[in-house]
Order: C-alpha cells, then sequence, then structure tokens
C-alpha cells in the first residue's frame, strides 16, 4: 500500500503539532515537515517528542528553501540542505524534499546537481527535487510576462536527478500536463504532493477534486506502474473559519487519497 501522508504546510498558520495531531486522529501514515519559519519545524528534538508521542512516524522532511525561509538554519543554500538531509536521518524519513536553486543562487545551482548525488550516496536518503511554476511580472497597461525564478528551470527533469518530487498544484499553475511530467520522471518519481488547481497562475493547493486536475488518474496511474514512493497532501486549508471545518476538509484529502490509491 502506498504511503499518504500530511504535510505540516497543510495546517498553516497553526503550528506542526497540529499537523502530527490531525494526521494521528484522521489515520494518515506519517506527517511531512516543512522547515520554515516555525520554531517547532526547526528543532528535530521537538519533532522526534511529536512523532514518538503521537505514534506518526516523520514520511519526510521539506528543506527549508522558500523565499521566507532564506535564514532559516543558515544563510548558505548547501548547508541548509545538508542539515535537512541530517534531520531526515535523525527522524528516520526516507525523503528530502528540495526546491530547484534560485536564479540569483548561481554558486549554488552550478554544483546543485553533484551536491544532491554527494547527499545521497552519503546518507541513503533520498533528495526528491521538486517541479516549480514561473510567475508573472507585471509590465503596465493590463500586459504582464511570464518568468522563472529557478535555474535552470522550473522543471528538474531539464537536469536529471536520481529522485523527483511531483507537486500537482505547481504543475497545474505552470500549465504543464500533470500526466506527462510524471512519466517523464520515471523511475525517479520518488513523491508526491497531491493537491488540485484550476490552471491559475498561482500555487492554490486546492484539496483534490475540487479543481480540473487528473488527481485521481494520477493516482491510479501510481498504483499500475508500481510507484514505491509516499504521496503527501499539501492542500491549503487556510480559509477553514474553525477547527472542525479544517478537520474535515484533511479528511476530505484523505478519503481521495484512499479511494483512488
Amino acid at each position: 500500500m502506498i504511503p499518504v501522508g500530511l504535510s505540516t504546510a497543510a495546517v498553516w498558520p497553526q503550528p506542526a503539532g497540529a499537523a502530527f495531531q490531525a494526521a494521528a486522529e484522521l489515520g494518515y501514515d506519517g506527517v511531512e515537515v516543512m522547515v520554515w519559519a516555525d520554531p517547532v519545524s526547526q528543532d528535530v528534538r521537538a519533532v522526534r517528542r511529536l512523532s514518538d508521542g503521537l505514534e506518526v512516524p516523520v514520511l519526510a522532511v521539506h528543506a527549508p528553501c522558500l523565499l521566507i525561509s532564506q535564514r532559516v538554519w543558515s544563510p548558505d543554500p548547501v548547508e541548509r540542505l545538508r542539515r535537512s538531509v541530517q534531520a531526515a536521518q535523525d527522524l528516520e524519513a526516507r525523503t528530502v524534499v528540495v526546491h530547484p536553486p534560485f536564479v540569483w543562487q548561481r554558486k549554488y545551482a552550478d554544483g546543485f546537481a553533484d551536491l544532491v548525488a554527494e547527499l545521497e550516496d552519503g546518507s541513503g536518503v533520498a533528495i526528491a527535487v521538486e517541479n516549480m511554476f514561473p510567475v508573472r511580472r507585471p509590465l503596465g497597461r493590463g500586459r504582464s510576462v511570464q518568468v522563472t525564478a529557478f535555474r535552470p528551470s522550473i522543471d528538474p527533469t531539464d537536469v536529471g536527478h536520481r529522485n523527483y518530487t511531483l507537486d500537482v498544484s505547481h504543475a497545474s499553475a505552470a500549465h504543464v500536463d500533470t500526466m506527462e511530467l510524471a512519466k517523464r520522471m520515471g523511475d525517479g518519481l520518488s513523491h508526491v504532493h497531491l493537491a488540485d488547481g484550476t490552471g491559475l497562475p498561482k500555487d492554490e493547493h486546492l484539496i483534490p477534486g475540487r479543481g480540473s486536475e487528473p488527481c485521481a488518474e494520477l493516482c491510479q496511474w501510481l498504483v499500475r506502474s508500481g510507484f514505491s514512493g509516499q504521496v503527501v497532501l499539501e492542500v491549503n486549508t487556510r480559509k477553514a473559519r474553525t477547527a472542525a471545518e479544517r478537520r474535515e476538509l484533511l479528511a476530505e484529502s484523505l478519503r481521495f487519497a484512499r479511494l483512488h490509491l
């Protein structure tokens, strides 16, 4: 059975502990820890206490590579990735999720592929590089241009890595065919961020089944193809007005994944 996890980002602005609690109560197989401004997410011992206390394993660690987490653990992206791998080892997580380098991180980008391979060789942890999406820069008078913030591109298969994370919401925002990208990742596809999108040029992370992405088809294809990785619900519940409403959104997401996996 393909493990189904919950991203701690799915309960934002609540802290990581809320995701562990929800995962335990709803029956998720584990949690992916997004390392960012939340102090608990940065504290490996605190995460271990949550995991052990609630008997919810850590499936993956998401390296701090968002714009808002550029100084978490270190201002050096190489050190942040190294610490993410060490955290995964300490938490017995099999995967680290990482974004491609930003365009301004030229030195990091030049050595990124070699760094990822070196860390995988030395740790046994899969470093799954995630597909991203471009943004639109306004030009005035209602015009805009599409630009990428990532080097060399938003598509990690352009470089070639051993392991990939397929993010369905990102594919939607990029107007990329999700199924074609999954097939292009091939045997390297080791991690999936399951969420929906409508094709708007922004990261929507809708509950699966509420957008236009082939979420059900993807899940069924994963089963047929012998996928041996993990599926993590990285959904947006920020508009939930109550704890009960957020819980139902997370329960709906899990039901969708279980049904189609």
